[in-house]
């Protein structure tokens, strides 16, 4: 057996010494104090003792009625946020009863079908008391456009709404395919929403740059900060293009990301991202107000690190990795539930998944002193080696045209099928261990008790959606949609549009299906 040995480099490749001392910090270094240019220890000079961060379990699934129930029990239990998980139907833009979305509605999670649905998911949660992340981006600007309307409806205004709409098309055509329309036409949806958000819910984040995906999908750690930024960087150009104040903008951009199991490369990696993020909204975009340096992120501690494997494992995987996101300074953090690389979680083992937040937060002593690791001379090289190499990517990216232009190619996709390969090749090898699934298996995995969703949901869903569709004042619908072709065909911002098709119960598919007739629809590179 191999591998009997600690590593002598990171998950990324990065060479590690046995031992570090002041010699090996660069002459004249200094991290700096949290809350200070660069901002390397923290965006706030306190961190977590005034606030902690955003407590959040993904969480969605089922019909409307289903995953209201369960976050009411979530937010009992101590959630101080909410994240909706959608299915993949919702994702792509289909209605229930497409025939496309058989046998996928409500499983991965929630469906959302119109503003019903969005209504019934919020009933008796105050949306100016609670900030909602939406897992989305094809269709991110229609989410959005429902959560506002719900929010009326409660009688709470769109500036008062908190929360984030991930709203990353990028990464999408490149690690997990939910995409609907080309890059153009999608990065325009993606401005709208930056515009709308700026004179409609300045409290509400919406973009959320993700390189969770890119990690997940096999890229290293610095590959995740690297394509993260490069995708961010194409955000704020389009935005300063279509003539945005970047002060206005750049405070509501945020950041989203997987945190892995290599301890302190994760906390480097954060902090690496962190200061150079700082530095290009300042030197390169020429952001005076501090709001606009900051890297605001948010993290799922699990992801592809959660083994199927001896699940129970995973329930000291996502305790170290929260104890990282929350040492590399996260705003927010979503624990996954030890069971979710077999399944939905169930209630137990979500609330499981809360409580090892809410003990790091009040019993560890960790969010007492901001950046505790501050001034560790492996931390600190590590951060700046980090920092290096995602500037380095994000200048290969540049060179090759951009991240747009390298998507569509495919070189992005290229470089992290590779990565991939690497990693799953020295796992084979044993070189990387996975305890209980390439060391320290046992012969005959124990049985394990795993959530279902009823099947009998998707005919319920599909009824509901039927009648609202009889329900509904259908020359409404109609004039709507012809409103939303017509702007689509134009050059004008197209929430006011979306809004009015969403308030008149017009479906996601209808509302995709429009659009796609005036954008058309991706196509993926053959070859790489």
């Amino acid at each position: 057996m191999t591998n009997e040995h600690p590593q002598s480099k990171t998950r990324s490749g990065l060479a590690v010494e046995s031992a570090y001392g002041l010699g090996d910090m660069p002459q004249g270094y200094s991290p700096g104090k949290p809350g200070e240019y660069p901002l390397t220890r923290g965006i706030h000079p306190e961190m977590y003792r005034k606030r902690l961060w955003t407590m959040r379990q993904y969480s969605g699934f089922g019909t409307a009625e289903d995953t209201n129930q369960r976050y009411r029990f979530l937010l009992d239990e101590g959630n101080t946020g909410l994240s909706v998980a959608l299915d993949l139907p919702t994702q792509l833009g289909l209605d229930s009863d497409n025939e496309k979305s058989s046998g996928e509605v409500g499983k991965v999670g929630v469906a959302i079908d119109s503003l019903a649905d969005m209504e019934t998911i919020f009933q008796g949660i105050p949306l100016d008391q609670i900030s909602t992340s939406f897992t989305i981006n094809s269709t991110a600007a229609i989410l959005y456009a429902m959560y506002v309307a719900v929010g009326k409806k409660q009688g709470v205004s769109p500036a008062q709404l908190t929360g984030t709409i991930q709203n990353d098309i990028l990464k999408e055509y490149v690690s997990r395919g939910t995409w609907i329309f080309p890059p153009e036409p999608s990065l325009r949806l993606i401005v709208d929403t930056v515009e709308y958000g700026v004179k409609n819910t300045p409290r509400f984040n919406t973009i959320s740059a993700a390189g969770a995906h890119f990690r997940d999908a096999g890229a290293t750690a610095v590959q995740e900060g690297g394509f993260t930024l490069a995708d961010a960087i194409v955000y704020v150009e389009r935005c300063l293009e279509r003539g945005l104040n970047i002060e206005e903008f750049a405070p509501r951009l945020s950041f989203y990301f997987y945190t892995h199991m290599d301890f302190f490369e994760e906390i480097a990696k954060y902090r690496a991202m962190r200061t150079l993020w700082a530095k290009l909204m300042r030197e390169r975009f020429g952001a005076k107000n501090e709001r606009s340096w900051l890297f605001r992120f948010g993290v799922v501690c699990g992801g592809s690190t959660l083994t199927a494997q001896e699940p129970e494992n995973n329930i000291v995987r996502v305790t170290y990795e929260a104890l990282s996101a929350v040492l590399g300074g996260a705003q927010t953090i979503f624990t996954c539930a030890y069971d979710e690389a077999l399944a939905l979680p169930t209630e137990e083992s979500a609330l499981l998944a809360l409580r090892t937040q809410q003990i790091i937060a009040y019993e560890s002593g960790v969010p007492d002193v901001a950046d505790p690791f501050g001034g560790s001379f492996y931390l600190e090289d590590l951060t700046g080696r980090m920092e290096e190499g995602m500037s380095q990517i994000i200048e290969d990216v540049e060179e090759r045209g951009g991240m747009v232009e390298c998507i569509q190619r495919g070189v992005v996709q290229k470089w992290i099928a590779e990565s991939a390969f690497r990693w799953q090749k020295a796992v084979d090898a044993e070189e990387q261990t996975i305890v209980g699934v390439n060391k320290y298996v046992r012969e005959e995995p124990p049985a394990q008790e795993i959530f279902t969703v009823n099947a009998a949901l998707e005919e319920r869903q599909k009824k509901q959606l039927n009648n609202l569709k009889k329900e509904r004042d259908a020359s409404q619908v109609e004039q709507s949609l012809r409103h939303l072709e017509d702007a689509a065909g134009g050059d004008e911002n197209l929430m006011e549009s979306i809004s009015e098709a969403v308030e008149a119960y017009a479906t996601i598919g209808e509302i995709t299906d429009v659009l796609r007739g005036v954008f058309g629809e991706f196509q993926e590179p053959v070859a790489f």
